[in-house]
């Protein structure tokens, strides 16, 4: 009963907040459209926009998840909110590369904390055996995003002439305001720690305090460690590396599979209502195979299957040719790969990291791979598709990424196994 008050309070709320994050972040793909053509941007101009969200990012990351920490997750996570939003709204008035190229490292500062911040405040929430199928319910907002977010997106790209204004001009208005009132609802639904929730009786807050409690005082791999230590942990590095992978894959498609989609001569609207077909794959598979995760108790061969699965999709989109079916199921495997991947990597991950370098670490393996994963693969892409024509060639290095996370999360997760077995034995 003590779960159940807490899963319909937090999650579906926070599911709604992280769908419009990935929204916002993932809607110029749909508005390039019509935008690059009205501000004459190339492939590797818009590549490099898109790609510097994820600087921004990589910059704030950590720093914000810090704050989330001091000042609390209810304030924190409205401020980021309502930010990002009026930079959406902004982005609907940029005139060239160079205001986009501004407005984008804009909106990867002020978004920068949510998804980690999110994280690490469930973490507050979730015993442990819960981890894996409730964060893999939360991280569907991320498929779902793209699979909802698709047809409304080249939905309001048809209000082109409204007031004067282009349809991607309305996309970022329209979309980012909905962000900015989510982000003063946090103020009320949210509450920083169990034993503040007046929402719970007291018999379910003290239970729920034992519980966390009990669970961080578990002995971890990653112990207490300042920030260079943490910098210099080869699990902290192997975590951030192997989520790279994923990282890239979502990335890489979310700015580029709406293009791919489209020089296959489809129209706006198709473009947008097929590129939705893999998100809702994607959104099933993940929160079954978070489900089977924590069923099982285990989380390393879960995680690196995935992998896998992305890294054969990407290897496998070069045989397609031409043919438009093949390409949509070789993405939706690299779609469920990326996806499904999240809910036993975060669980993984925060079993792995003590209390005292949860923040910190959440952040840090997140901001790593997003610049990894979008910053330089995003990039890739566009300048490969420029030099050479091709989108494919350019997504075969995200696959190479994707292989060498799956071997580096099964080599680590069995040093961490014979790590804890050495602990109980001297125990």
């Amino acid at each position: 009963m003590t779960m159940r008050r807490v899963l319909l309070r937090l999650v579906p709320f926070l599911m709604i907040c992280y769908f419009f994050a990935l929204l916002d972040r993932v809607n110029v793909g749909f508005a390039a459209l019509q935008m690059n053509k009205d501000l004459g941007l190339t492939p590797a101009m818009f590549g490099f926009a898109a790609s510097l969200f994820f600087v921004s990012y990589f910059l704030v990351e950590v720093p914000s998840n810090l704050a989330l920490q001091r000042f609390g997750a209810r304030r924190w996570i409205a401020r980021i909110m309502v930010t990002w939003g009026l930079v959406t709204m902004c982005m609907a008035f940029v005139i060239g590369p160079y205001s986009l190229y501004a407005m984008r490292f804009l909106l990867g500062a002020a978004e920068a904390g949510f998804f980690p911040g999110a994280i690490l405040y469930l973490t507050y929430w979730l015993p442990s055996q819960y981890r894996a199928r409730i964060l893999a319910t939360f991280t569907v907002s991320i498929p779902l995003a793209t699979f909802l977010g698709s047809p409304l997106s080249v939905g309001l790209l048809e209000l082109d002439g409204g007031l004067g204004l282009r349809g991607w001009q309305w996309l970022f208005i329209l979309e980012g305001v909905p962000t900015i009132l989510l982000g003063l609802a946090c103020l009320f639904v949210l509450t920083d720690q169990p034993a503040q929730a007046s929402w719970l009786t007291n018999e379910q807050r003290e239970w729920l305090t034992g519980r966390m409690e009990a669970d961080a005082a578990a002995r971890k791999p990653v112990g207490h460690l300042s920030l260079w230590q943490l910098a210099t942990n080869k699990y902290f590095l192997v975590m951030a590396l192997v989520c790279s992978g994923a990282s890239a894959t979502g990335s890489v498609l979310s700015v580029w599979q709406s293009q791919l989609l489209k020089s296959f001569g489809l129209s706006n609207l198709q473009t947008g209502f097929v590129n939705a077909i893999p998100y809702g794959v994607a959104t099933v598979v993940m929160v079954l195979w978070g489900r089977h995760s924590d069923k099982t108790g285990e989380r390393r061969w879960h995680t690196a299957l995935t992998l896998f699965l992305a890294a054969g999709g990407f290897t496998a989109l070069g045989l397609t040719g031409t043919a438009v079916v093949p390409t949509i199921l070789m993405v939706t495997c690299c779609l469920v790969g990326a996806y499904a991947f999240k809910g036993p990597f975060w669980a993984l991950s925060a079993s792995w990291l003590s209390p005292g370098t949860l923040a910190a670490g959440l952040a840090g393996i997140n901001a790593i791979s997003n610049l990894i994963g979008g910053g330089l693969m995003v990039n890739v892409v566009g300048l490969v598709k420029q030099s050479t024509g091709s989108f494919v060639l350019g997504m075969l290095p995200v696959a190479l990424l994707c292989a060498v996370s799956a071997i580096c999360v099964l080599v680590l997760g069995r040093s961490a196994a014979r790590a804890a077995e050495m602990v109980a034995v001297k125990s």
